[in-house]
């Protein structure tokens, strides 16, 4: 449905979780439409319970008065121990949760939320320079295979 791609170029993604969104029936046909963005979004920890904030999930076009906010704070799905786990990595080593994608997954929707750690300027540089060393090879080995 959607991905983050900008949370791997200004984060690292030490670990993956796969939750559950609470939506209501408007936003899930917009979602199906791909009309949500994860560009600016982010999770916090409130209460014993996770919200995702920042997430925009466009209105749905034939849905009138049931709309809702389309950046309301959604709850998302997790075990307990999941999140104790991660409000003690946050609290204590600096880690963030971003958004990674959506997707649909035996009929409901599921988001992967990321622990990150801020990148530096220079390892976003590195990030570059070695992604742009990974195409040049690959662009190599297939030259080389076509002759």
């Amino acid at each position: 449905m959607a991905q983050n791609r900008k949370a791997f170029h200004d984060y690292f993604v030490e670990e993956r979780y796969e939750c559950g969104i609470e939506l209501f029936g408007t936003e899930v046909k917009s979602m199906r439409a791909g009309k949500v963005s994860l560009k600016e979004s982010w999770a916090q920890i409130r209460n014993k319970e996770v919200f995702v904030e920042g997430m925009h999930i466009s209105p749905y076009e034939h849905g009138s008065v049931f709309n809702r906010d389309p950046l309301r704070p959604k709850r998302l799905l997790l075990h307990k121990s999941e999140i104790r786990k991660l409000d003690s990595l946050i609290a204590r080593q600096g880690y963030t949760l971003i958004p990674l994608e959506i997707y649909l997954k035996d009929g409901r929707m599921k988001l992967q939320l990321g622990l990150c750690k801020g990148k530096q300027a220079h390892d976003k540089r590195d990030s570059i320079a070695k992604r742009d060393a990974d195409r040049e090879i690959q662009r190599a080995l297939r030259n080389r295979q076509k002759t």
